[in-house]
């Protein structure tokens, strides 16, 4: 049994409860719970008399649906030329299924995914199947013919060499081979594909796929259907060679939305390898942002892939110093190439923390905000398995595939051997999790827009959070949160308006452990603030509610949880953390005249990261300089304030 505190404004610290892991419930209907009526005097509680099940009639989501929305198969260009694995192989794995990986080895999850977006690239999309294939067409074109010949020489350094030069490629102004037939029918085959593998309740297959622009720079979106194949069909992946310009795929996707009656939406990804231009304050060409433009990005980007193979992407140590837990998984030399050494100045424009302040000050200015985003995780693998587990993780590539020195291999090669990036920085996450009401594309897009969602680096942390302006220590104490959160506040995604005797928000979080993983640190919740005098934005980490018997310091840090991790054998104990922890907590600075926003992170204690489940299996020694414990953690979509 864990002890976990319950701390708030209008709480003692150290006020303890005893939660049993088991019996943790995320939900009861809101129906239900409105018929009972209870007595405070005698505690007598009346019941409706069709009214005894806690769950019947639940009209809110009451389990997380995991998934990743950005996977790559051998239809994307730059994965094609190693990978060997189809979209069907993709969402069978997904499925639960066991498959061979391209170099021949077992492969399957240890739980089925709910869910899943095969976002092949949108350049030259279906084009290497049909280029080792020896298509005519393709063989036609003498650039065609080069590639066909160095891939099938049955040299692993060319076919390598010659992936990097189609993935530079990708960065031209014109594609390298150009045959809109062949893309088409790329496209109604994976819609094909798609519909066989969707089982509305089971599992679901999201159409999608990525629009890779800016290579180098990394202004990567993927693109996700409400719809299925028949308005899916209606329309083609839109590449970089359409435009380089993202404000054009708005455009885009509003001409597909406005002709077909579909819906769509676009996640921004892995913004840490943009050198700043992700969340940049100005237009795409340089220009003052306008608010249509902002409006269109606020309109077809509700959430932000905030953690990825690539590394993570919440927050930097150079911009939040006082954040112990923001230098997790940092990819910070260079854009995603090495062409471009990053400076200081460029972190602002790549972190998901940051863009949040910064929409607050575009609002401020343009009364939009086009960063306000939810969050969530995805693995960008290219080996068409969506593997984010520490101890199942098969790579970036299929270049990587586990084996014993694969730490050291080459994963992105940049012109200054320095700053290349090699296996073992590679980070093994992450997945989304939606709170949709069933398992369907619909129910999925639909969470997705209202940014009821949260990213994880790969573990399967359950997660709730709330705000509104009535929760009580009881609420915390109640098995079942969800209940109280959806019928007294709003769900992570949220917005809250001011009350009109300025009364102080609440929040309700509540985490339960992935089963498999490990017991849970400690919740904190993150909030940024615009500062009204200067226009400038602030930040702060609250300590929420944490595992053990421990105080914070008189600074108000709270000590480590600990570290049982055994790194030579690549396992540890949960003998230290919580299994779940819950609160309720007020904001103690809170100003009701100040926009701000609110999200919460969830921290597992330390944990074996793929790399020591490397060199245990292989029976290899490793650097110092590789790490070999990690902490996997949650963030949830903000929750956000706007004064009346």
């Amino acid at each position: 049994m864990a002890q976990t505190y319950i701390r708030s404004s209008s709480l003692k610290p150290g006020i303890v409860t005893s939660l049993v892991f088991a019996t943790l419930a995320f939900g009861i209907s809101t129906v239900a719970a409105q018929e009972f009526q209870t007595e405070q005097e005698d505690t007598e509680v009346v019941l409706a008399p069709d009214a005894f099940s806690p769950y019947a009639g639940r009209n809110f989501p009451t389990r997380p649906l995991w998934g990743d929305s950005h996977l790559h198969t051998e239809v994307s260009v730059d994965a094609g030329t190693m990978n060997r694995l189809s979209q069907a192989d993709a969402f069978r794995f997904a499925r639960g299924e066991e498959v061979t990986t391209t170099h021949g080895l077992r492969a399957k999850l240890s739980r089925p995914l709910d869910w899943l977006v095969v976002s092949d690239h949108a350049e030259m999309y279906g084009l290497m199947p049909q280029l080792l294939a020896g298509d005519a067409q393709v063989l036609a074109n003498e650039q065609g013919r080069i590639w066909y010949k160095a891939l099938t020489a049955g040299d692993p350094q060319l076919a390598f060499n010659t992936a990097m030069e189609i993935v530079a490629s990708l960065s031209g102004d014109e594609p390298p081979i150009d045959n809109p037939k062949a893309i088409k029918h790329a496209w109604e085959n994976y819609l094909k594909t798609a519909e066989q593998f969707n089982e509305p309740g089971v599992f679901t297959s999201i159409i999608g796929y990525e629009y890779t622009t800016e290579g180098a720079n990394n202004l990567h979106r993927n693109v996700l259907f409400r719809d299925g194949p028949l308005r899916a069909s209606q329309t083609r992946p839109f590449s970089q060679y359409d435009s380089k310009n993202p404000e054009d795929l708005w455009e885009f996707l509003a001409e597909y939305e406005e002709r077909t009656g579909g819906e769509v939406l676009a996640i921004a990804h892995n913004g840490n390898l943009s050198n700043g231009r992700m969340f940049s304050m100005n237009a795409y060409d340089g220009s003052a942002l306008t608010e249509e433009i902002a409006s269109m990005r606020a309109r077809f980007e509700p959430l932000y892939e905030a953690t990825q193979i690539k590394g993570d992407g919440e927050a930097h140590p150079f911009l939040s110093p006082d954040d112990a837990f923001a230098d997790h998984d940092t990819w910070d030399a260079a854009n995603l190439n090495g062409t471009e050494i990053k400076t200081p100045d460029m972190l602002a424009g790549e972190y998901a923390r940051e863009a949040l302040k910064r929409g607050m000050q575009i609002e401020a200015d343009l009364g939009i905000n086009p960063f306000k985003f939810g969050m969530v995780g995805a693995t960008d693998s290219h080996t068409a398995m969506a593997t984010a587990q520490e101890d199942n993780f098969f790579g970036k590539h299929s270049g990587v595939e586990p084996e014993p020195n694969r730490w050291e291999h080459l994963v992105i090669e940049a012109p200054d051997p320095e700053l290349s990036i090699f296996g073992w920085k590679q980070a093994a996450g992450g997945l989304g999790a939606v709170w949709a009401t069933e398992n369907t594309r619909e129910a999925i897009f639909d969470a997705m827009m209202r940014k009821e969602t949260y990213a994880t680096t790969g573990s399967r942390i359950g997660v709730r959070f709330f705000g509104g302006y009535d929760f009580t220590e009881e609420d915390a104490l109640s098995r079942l949160p969800a209940d109280a959160g959806y019928r007294k506040g709003v769900p992570m995604g949220g917005n809250l308006g001011a009350t009109s005797d300025a009364q102080s928000p609440t929040f309700l979080v509540a985490a339960l452990k992935d089963p498999i993983s490990g017991n849970l640190d400690r919740i904190q919740i993150v909030k940024g603030w615009l500062d009204p005098e200067t226009g400038e934005t602030r930040e702060k980490v609250f300590d929420v509610v944490w595992s053990g018997d421990r105080e914070p310091d008189a600074n108000g840090i709270l000590p480590d949880v600990g570290n049982t991790v055994d790194v030579a054998n690549a396992t540890w104990t949960n003998t230290i953390g919580a299994p779940e922890l819950v609160a309720v907590w007020e904001d103690p600075d809170f100003d009701p005249s100040i926009p701000a926003f609110y999200y919460a992170r969830v921290i597992e204690i330390p944990t074996p990261r793929w790399t020591a489940y490397e060199a245990n299996r292989f029976g290899v020694e490793m650097p110092d300089y590789v790490p070999m414990v990690t902490t996997e953690r949650a963030y949830t979509s903000p929750i956000w304030y706007t004064p009346g």
